[in-house]
Order: structure tokens, then C-alpha cells, then sequence
């Protein structure tokens, strides 16, 4: 049996990995899908004092009250920056690291710096200084699309400028890494700088301290290919 973690991405809740959490479960395996304060469903404990290190807690105190030995950690998208701050605490805990189409920061590196987004007070206009309006995201199934749209959230700002905290680089860690890129992701127009999740592709698949993997979708892969994505995680068991 195989214990996964799985940290959903910015705006959305654990309720993301509803349909990726069965398959997993069937296969006779654990799997915690820990929420993030302030959005998704503990969007009620929203307040500019969340940031990532509120999230990145959220995640160790999951592992270390759960008492969770040899995980599977996987971040999806924000969760990146997530899981890469959680490794300080509980990474003597963590058999495997999986990206999944997510930021992959150093030391020191914000959302903000690897997204080129400038969030902050002056980006987000009066009345709501400290929370960002989820993004848009086209779903091809309309039933989805509003299903998913009722319950994203706007998203503490504090997270994404805070910077995370990694003592040493990922490939110095004894635990195997996986990251995952969907691949029908906007590619940079010539001479254009590639976005974060196609420059972690790049870096993981240039390192034979990484595996990678690829899906035949765009950045919504928990609603396009739940399926797909359960099997690849089953394949690191």
C-alpha cells in the first residue's frame, strides 16, 4: 500500500482530486487531499495574514499528525510552491515528489517571481487588496465549467509573493521526482520566454535525477484526464 498526498493548486479546494482519489482508493492505497486555508472549502478562514507559509503548515501538520510515512507528495500547479516549502519539514517523510504541471521554485523564488504576475495590492485594484480573482479557465464540457466556477475562490495574495524556504536543491534529496506536463499548454511565440510549468518541463526532462511525464491536455488536468493522471500515479507504486 502507498500513501499519497495530493495538494491542490491556487483558487481551487481538495475538492479537485474527487475523482482522482477512487481509483487510487480501489487500488488499495491511502490518499489525503488536505486543503488549503482560505479557499476551496475553508474559504470562510480567509484573511490577508494567509500566505504560503499558513499553507505550507496545512500540508506538514497533515503529514505529522497523520503520522504519514513514505509518500507520495504531489503538488498540482500553486501547490508546487507548496509542497517545495513542506520539504523542510517533512522531507525525511516523502519517497516520492511529483510536480504535476506545477511551479517548481529555488530557494528564495515566489509564485510571483516565476510567473512574472506582480500580484500585490497595486495589481488587484480598491476593495480587495489582499485577494486575487481566480483566473479564467475554459472547460469543454459546460456542466463542468459551472460546477467548477460555483466553488473557485478568490486566493490571499500573501501566497504568492511570500518566497519559499528549500535548503538545498531537489535533486540533492534522496527521494525519486516526478513531473508531470500537460502538453497542449501554450508554447512561447519565437524568442518568447517560455511559461514556469514549460520551464520545469524543460529542467526535469534535461536531469536524470527526474522522471517525466506528459498528458495530452491543457492546465486543467484534474478535470480533462482524471483517468490518465490515476494511472501514471499508480505506475510510482
Amino acid at each position: 500500500m502507498t500513501t499519497f498526498v495530493l495538494v491542490h493548486g491556487a483558487w481551487g479546494g481538495s475538492y479537485g482530486f474527487r475523482t482522482v482519489r477512487g481509483p487510487l482508493r480501489e487500488a488499495g492505497h491511502e490518499v489525503f487531499t488536505p486543503s488549503l486555508t482560505g479557499i476551496g472549502e475553508r474559504v470562510h478562514l480567509a484573511s490577508p495574514l494567509v500566505s504560503l507559509t499558513t499553507h505550507v503548515t496545512d500540508v506538514v501538520n497533515t503529514i505529522l499528525y497523520e503520522d504519514l510515512e513514505d509518500i507520495v507528495l504531489l503538488g498540482y500547479s500553486y501547490g508546487g510552491m507548496v509542497v517545495t516549502g513542506a520539504l523542510e519539514h517533512v522531507a525525511g517523510r516523502v519517497a516520492h515528489l511529483v510536480y504535476l504541471d506545477a511551479f517548481l521554485p529555488a530557494d528564495g523564488e515566489s509564485l510571483n517571481d516565476l510567473s512574472g504576475a506582480a500580484y500585490g495590492t497595486g495589481a488587484i485594484g480598491p476593495g480587495g487588496q489582499w485577494l486575487v480573482p481566480p483566473l479564467a479557465r475554459a472547460l469543454r464540457n459546460p456542466v463542468e465549467a459551472a460546477w467548477n466556477a460555483a466553488r473557485r475562490s478568490p486566493h490571499p495574495v500573501g501566497c504568492f509573493t511570500e518566497p519559499v524556504r528549500l535548503r538545498k536543491p531537489l535533486e540533492d534529496y534522496p527521494f525519486t521526482r516526478t513531473y508531470v506536463k500537460a502538453t497542449r499548454e501554450p508554447q512561447p511565440q519565437p524568442g518568447g520566454r517560455p511559461s514556469p510549468f514549460w520551464r520545469a518541463a524543460d529542467r526535469a526532462k534535461a536531469d536524470l535525477a527526474w522522471r517525466y511525464r506528459e498528458i495530452d491536455t491543457d492546465h486543467m488536468i484534474l478535470v480533462n484526464r482524471p483517468a490518465e493522471l490515476a494511472g501514471i500515479l499508480l505506475e510510482l507504486t
